[in-house]
């Protein structure tokens, strides 16, 4: 692996609000610390410790480079780096040192190759995992660990003790977690109900029945016998009697 450089100085802790002016003047508080390191408080270029963190993943042994003898040369990781809560810029890092020659345990990115079978049975990779915890010597850390899921069909599994690792590269882990999986397809299939066909004569449920409209002008006619319109237009018997005198 290889690794970058950073520039960096000592800076004083005291007065209060020191590293406000140094946000000021585009330098970032930072400290450093390791097994055998007391903590000391630096000062790093803000565009420069930006620059070195967007390329941390390919060069993630940082090498120090300072005019104070203690600091120069020393190795060192990104420990910790904490950021505004709106805009994310950087407010302070924390710089680990290491020892070459000696194992660390760092978290590394697993990155998933292929096309898994399940998927092309219409199902839906899951990566459960996105990192692993590995332990190995600060040099011969990988950039990201590959994982093969070709294989994969629907409900299969890879756990992490199935997962290919370096020679040199140690997994960390208690339980045997799962790292990956394809889950079914979450569409189903809906069948479509055809709409029952009208039948000639059937009543719909809250239509009105044929000839309903009809059935208020039936009302008025209710009660009259047949021929009583005839009735109406003739003259009582007695009457024409009357007439012909």
């Amino acid at each position: 692996m290889e690794t970058g450089e950073l520039s960096c100085e000592k800076r004083a802790t005291r007065p209060k609000g020191q590293n406000k002016a140094l946000r000021r003047q585009g330098r970032i508080p930072a400290i450093l610390y390791g097994p055998t390191t007391a903590p000391t408080a630096l000062a790093i270029d803000r565009l420069e410790l930006k620059a070195r963190i967007s390329a941390a993943s390919h060069t993630r042994i940082i090498k120090l480079k300072s005019s104070a003898a203690e600091l120069d040369g020393k190795h060192v990781i990104f420990k910790d780096l904490q950021r505004a809560p709106v805009s994310m810029e950087i407010l302070h890092a924390d710089l680990y040192e290491v020892d070459l020659n000696r194992p660390i345990r760092v978290e590394v990115a697993l990155k998933f190759t292929g096309k898994a079978k399940g998927v092309a049975n219409g199902g839906i990779l899951a990566p459960l995992e996105r990192t692993v915890t590995v332990e190995s010597l600060p040099l011969e850390i990988p950039d990201s660990i590959e994982i093969d899921v070709t294989d994969v069909d629907i409900h299969d599994v890879i756990h992490v003790s199935s997962v290919k690792f370096p020679p040199n590269v140690k997994p960390i882990f208690d339980t045997d977690y799962p790292v990956v999986t394809v889950l079914p397809p979450t569409v189903a299939e809906v069948a479509v109900v055809a709409a029952p066909e009208a039948v000639e004569g059937a009543v719909v449920e809250g239509a009105p029945a044929e000839g309903a409209a009809a059935a208020p002008a039936a009302e008025g006619a209710a009660g009259k016998e047949p021929g009583d319109k005839e009735k109406a237009g003739k003259k009582p018997e007695a009457a024409e009697k009357k007439d012909k005198k």
